[in-house]
């Protein structure tokens, strides 16, 4: 697998430096050669990638990609090694050892030269704290962030890419509930979307669950798009959402597109809207949260001093579809304020 993986990256342009059986050799090579960027599997002897994520991030602090089996299990300890500071992860497809990467060249390679780019400061900012804890709820339904809850009937839609597990998380522990609903497209393969909702119904005030074909969702509830596919939404009435799965790719190179998902959106909801977009690498979300806006819904974005990977928020905003622009630690309070 390193000599493969090595094969891809030099066909595409980037040099690989070193190589390390283990983490006990990576941190050494590390050290010695001082790359952009580094490539670490989850599975190695002597020392594993979350310990060798931890340690590097400590002593020598680079953009590390986990590598990561593409199964529940591989999802569990992928978010825990971003947790401890890395800064994106690729699914191999086929298992720890397969050919089937090969197959996924260009994406391999596309998705180093932008890890090589991050704000390490960013990706790392939760680096040894425990995991939030949800939103607490008083007699007056408020949280922790004093937010009132909403008392419209919204839809808000979240986009992100790269960095955005953690902003994503943050955003949610702090989103007051009410009369609000909530869809979340993260770029992210299947049999990590369904963890990743998981790891949200636990950090929110929110009944979060992964999307399926036909789901539902009212006040309170909010959907992670499915990994793999698209989810669009196909019906709106009574202040219920009606989403559908397309598992057509459509041409386009992330599955699932943050474009499909708010586009829909902007064709179907009447009431209040809210699009907002997060760190990620690319430029999907763009025509969707134009569309938003086009149809009377507000928008944020993430600014650039608190992305891991200031692309997507940037393509919108050059695009002129963005009302606030705002750091991470103020998107949930700017999307309760951003009252229609």
């Amino acid at each position: 697998m390193r000599g493969l993986i090595t094969d891809l990256l030099d066909e595409g342009g980037i040099p690989v430096v070193g190589e390390a059986k283990d983490g006990v050799e990576a941190l050494e090579v590390v050290k010695e050669e001082q790359p952009d960027a580094v490539t670490m599997d989850l599975e190695m002897p002597r020392m594993d990638g979350i310990e060798a994520v931890e340690r590097i991030m400590a002593e020598q602090p680079t953009p590390v990609l986990m590598l990561s089996a593409h199964t529940e299990d591989g999802a569990e300890v992928t978010f825990e090694a971003l947790e401890k500071g890395a800064v994106d992860f690729f699914s191999k497809p086929g298992g720890e050892v397969s050919m089937g990467v090969s197959q996924h060249g260009e994406q391999l390679i596309e998705t180093v030269r932008s890890v090589a780019d991050a704000d390490l400061q960013q990706a790392s900012r939760q680096t040894g704290q425990q995991q939030r804890q949800p939103a607490s709820a008083s007699a007056g339904g408020t949280t922790t962030t004093g937010l009132e809850p909403f008392d419209d009937t919204r839809t808000v839609l979240i986009g992100s890419s790269t960095g955005g597990p953690d902003a994503v998380e943050q955003v949610m522990s702090e989103l007051p509930v009410g009369d609000c609903r909530v869809i979340i497209i993260q770029h992210m393969p299947e049999a990590f979307t369904s963890r990743f909702a998981d790891r949200l119904d636990a950090a929110s005030r929110y009944d979060v669950r992964e999307a399926s074909d036909g789901a539902r969702i009212g006040a309170g509830e909010a959907l992670v798009a499915r990994g793999g596919s698209h989810t669009e939404i196909t019906g709106y009435s009574n202040g219920r959402i009606r989403v559908g799965l397309i598992e057509e790719d459509l041409g386009l190179s992330v599955h699932p597109a943050v474009n499909v998902t708010m586009e829909s959106a902007a064709e179907t909801i009447d009431d209040p809207m809210t699009g907002v977009i997060l760190t990620g690498m690319g430029s999907d979300g763009t025509d969707g949260i134009c569309a938003i806006q086009e149809a009377g819904g507000r928008t944020v974005a993430q600014d650039e001093e608190s992305c891991v990977i200031y692309g997507m928020p940037k393509r919108a905003i050059e695009a002129g579809c963005i009302d606030a622009v705002c750091d991470i630690n103020d998107i949930a309070t700017t999307i309760r304020e951003m009252v229609q």
